[in-house]
This record gives structure tokens, sequence and C-alpha cells, in this order.
């Protein structure tokens, strides 16, 4: 591999090492396959030389991205291989608006608990922040959907070009 392709999948690892609390390897292999497998995937045993890792470690890091939804695989009729793929953009921001439907659920609490127990003006503060930041979680979650709306149309008309 070129010396800008492994950089960019080393910094693809540091980022998805902290984003979804993986192990370097399940890191590394995530941005390998955004940066190498977007066509066909990659094979297990592409992967395994690529990694310079050993089969058991890269099967369990696979395994684990699988239950994570960060990765999935096709087959190809007549080829017993499995061709490893990252998951659709738009299926890893679905995580995204699941965090943000929690933080509404919390935030309304916050703000339901602090509309009945202002007793201070620090407390009034607070319930105003705490109006602000719900204004910017429906932000948030109205700009993901779009997003993920737009990605959705992307990928169903690319699989449609196969």
């Amino acid at each position: 591999m070129d010396t800008e392709k492994l950089e960019l999948i080393e910094l693809f690892g540091i980022h998805f090492e902290q984003q979804y609390n993986i192990p370097p390897l399940a890191a590394r292999i995530l941005g390998t396959l955004i940066i190498d497998g977007c066509k066909s995937g990659l094979t297990f045993e592409e992967l395994v030389e690529k990694m310079q890792a050993s089969k058991s470690s890269v099967s369990t890091n696979l395994n684990l991205m699988q239950k994570m939804n960060l990765i999935n695989y096709i087959t190809v009729t007549g080829d017993r291989k499995k061709y490893f793929k990252a998951s659709p953009l738009s299926q890893r921001l679905k995580k995204y608006l699941t965090l943000v439907d929690n933080e509404k659920i919390l935030i309304d609490k916050i703000i339901n608990y602090r509309e009945k127990n202002i007793s201070c003006s620090q407390e009034n503060i607070n319930l105003q922040n705490s109006y602000a930041y719900k204004e910017h979680i429906l932000d948030v979650e109205e700009l993901l959907k779009k997003s993920i709306k737009k990605f959705e149309e992307i990928e169903i008309k690319n699989q449609s070009n196969k």
C-alpha cells in the first residue's frame, strides 16, 4: 500500500478506536474496508494479509464489528468466500440518531424536573440552558435525518448501478 493510503487508514483507525471504543486492529480493518473495499469488499484472506495479523485476531475483530453493525459481508454465487464491507454511511449515522433520541428523553426529564423545582436564580439559568440545549438537540436531529435521507438516496442509486 502506498504511504498516503496507509496514513489515511491509520487516521481512520485512531478515529474509529475513539468513536466506537473498539480495539486498534478492528479500527484499522474498518478504515481499510472504507479505503480499499468500496466496490466488491475484501475477503478474510485479503484482510489477514493487509493487516499483517493472525487469522484469529482478524476473525475476532470482524465478528465484533459485525455485532456492532459497523461492517457486513456479501457472498457471490459460486464463490464460497465472504466479501467484507463497511456498513453504509446511512446505517452508521443512524447510530448517532439513536444517541440523539436518548439525549432528547434525558433533556425532557431534566426540563420537567427543573420547571417543578426552581428555587433560585441559578436554577432558572440552568433551566434556560436546558431549553437551549433541547433546541440544539432538535436541530442536530433534523440535520441527521436530512443527511441520512441523502445518503440512503445515494446508496440506493449506487445499488441500482451495479
